[in-house]
């Protein structure tokens, strides 16, 4: 997913994002954006155009993010806006717009949301069968009820999304929907093999991906997140090396530490010829799905980390910092996060930021020069002289001598353009 508003105003993100990033085996590829203005969202789907077979509009992301910036999931309610986007954009790209969307709690809401999209030119609808408050531990079973009325009631291709976890699910979801394709997130994330219906070692694809981004580099954040999902299983029994895997600053490092629980796994293998897993999932070291912890599940962990963290304020008799936290400190020794040492900033009266301490108008700087501007004033205080610069420009003009315009040669007189052109021909 692309940020529409910077994929327009950057051009550095447009080529580290796109423009230098696609090769052949990519395609067919749609760029997905997020965007919450028609011309934004135009504007940035005429750029990608060009490299891409189709241009999709996030309706989807439920998480925090998306709400501060108010895109994604968040704007479901808004279909006079959603209409416009997609109407403009089916308008003016020469590729496809599609849409990828979450389910109201309704089924009879939810189908006419699929209708309004496809009325202002939708041309592919994927619908995550959840609801933008299923999320993280609250994310229960995608309702594939509300994707089959959805198929039902377009006459576009419409694609599922929840619940699939190998290739079984995909060919229920089919089965059952009706829907023309199955999309797949974290169970493509932990079993990239899920649609050849294989689980293969997990080493096995993990060198695989380490080939491929030797011969396509990408940042490293990218292959330590993807090495994170497919040894997920095995980084719970081994500790140490999830801690090494997530400091490791190269790529050959981390290659090193995907060797190293590779090798981890054979021993393992080689102790348990013969054995037979616990429980409903295979050995770790085979690709697999997650299955995410319910709320009571998920309640218990994090009150497990608090009291854990408790004893080690206990012990330290000091804050235990964030890692992040950490880092800052590493860099900056002196620096406190102390609450109470934090300065306080009194705030513009007119958008909240900190107003400047010696602003005439008691505003911030940019909500200052807009006023400074518009009334002709100063503001020593932050360095604005409008009403100084126009009176010295005034002064200067007065100053200045009237000028007289020259009058124009008459024909035949030295100087006159005839006896110039004259000479000149001579």
């Amino acid at each position: 997913m692309l940020h529409a508003q910077v994929f327009v105003r950057d051009a550095n993100y447009r080529k580290e994002n796109l423009y230098c990033e696609v090769c052949p085996e990519d395609r067919p590829l749609i760029v997905q954006f997020c965007a919450n203005d028609p011309e934004v969202f135009v504007q940035a789907a005429l750029l990608a155009q060009d490299y891409c077979d189709a241009i999709d509009l996030n309706l989807g992301c439920p998480q925090m993010i998306a709400k501060r910036g108010h895109y994604g999931a968040f704007l479901q309610d808004e279909w006079d806006l959603l209409q416009r986007m997609i109407l403009l954009a089916h308008e003016k790209l020469s590729v496809p717009v599609t849409c990828k969307i979450r389910v109201f709690p309704e089924i009879d809401k939810t189908v006419r949301y699929a209708q309004m999209l496809e009325k202002a030119g939708c041309q592919l609808l994927t619908v995550h069968g959840r609801t933008k408050e299923q999320k993280g531990p609250l994310s229960g079973a995608a309702s594939w009820e509300h994707i089959k009325a959805v198929r039902k009631a377009v006459a576009i291709p419409v694609f599922a999304n929840g619940n699939i976890q190998c290739l079984q699910d995909v060919e229920r979801c089919l089965r059952d929907t009706g829907v023309q394709g199955v999309m797949s997130a974290e169970g493509n994330l932990h079993n990239p093999a899920l649609f050849e219906g294989r689980s293969p070692a997990v080493w096995e694809l993990a060198e695989e991906y380490l080939d491929i981004v030797r011969e396509h580099p990408c940042p490293l954040s990218y292959v330590r997140a993807h090495l994170f999902k497919l040894w997920h299983h095995t980084l719970q029994v081994y500790q140490q090396l999830r801690e090494e895997l997530a400091k490791v600053k190269t790529l050959e490092g981390i290659a090193a530490v995907s060797q190293e629980l590779k090798l981890r796994c054979q021993e393992e293998i080689s102790r348990q010829e013969g054995a037979k897993p616990t429980g409903d999932l295979p050995f770790h070291w085979i690709c697999q799905p997650y299955i995410r912890p319910g709320p009571r599940e998920g309640s218990k962990e994090r009150a497990g980390a608090r009291s854990k963290r408790a004893l080690e304020e206990e012990e330290c008799g000091t804050e235990v910092l964030s890692k992040n936290k950490q880092k800052k400190q590493l860099r900056n020794p002196h620096k406190t996060f102390d609450p109470s040492l934090k300065p306080k900033y009194a705030k513009c009266d007119q958008c909240g930021n900190p107003k400047g301490n010696r602003c005439v108008f008691s505003l911030c700087r940019g909500c200052c020069k807009k006023r400074a501007s518009k009334e002709t004033a100063d503001c020593p205080g932050h360095g604005l002289l409008f009403k100084t610069k126009l009176e010295k420009s005034l002064a200067w003009k007065e100053a200045q001598p009237e000028l007289q315009e020259p009058q124009p040669a008459a024909p035949g007189t030295p100087g006159g353009f005839s006896e110039v052109m004259g000479s000149a021909l001579a």
